[in-house]
């Protein structure tokens, strides 16, 4: 199987043998190390936004803080549908905690302020 590797800015060409798990092509371990993840438990962040009550943000952005199994990513945006943000918060505030059991969280990455004239 090849892939590409998208743990460094290298983007090395990979090759897996699917039986041995033996993996050529990357120029770093994390290469490898990508490669077996990507065939036995593949991973990814995610970004979104949630909704807000706030007349200045009627959204705000938001992120995993740490890769979620490919498999959930659908449950979890799902699940930050029928989010609804009612205060001010700072940045890296967590929204959903432990989202779908996975030990990531999701956090915010825009800091609120209420009166917040530069949008």
């Amino acid at each position: 199987m090849k892939l590409t590797c998208i743990i460094c800015p290298n983007g090395c060409a990979l090759e897996i043998d699917e039986k041995t798990m033996k993996v050529t092509g990357y120029k770093c371990s994390r290469g490898a190390a990508f490669a077996v993840n990507e065939l036995t438990n593949p991973r990814r962040s995610i970004t979104s936004t949630v909704k807000t009550t706030l007349p200045e943000y009627p959204v705000v952005s938001v992120r995993s803080d740490g890769d979620l199994p490919k498999a959930l990513i659908g449950k979890a945006i799902s699940l930050l549908k029928t989010i609804l943000v009612d205060e001010y918060l700072p940045i890296g505030t967590i929204i959903v905690n432990n989202v779908l059991d996975t030990g990531v969280n999701i956090i915010t990455t825009t800091a609120m302020y209420k009166g917040d004239t530069r949008i």
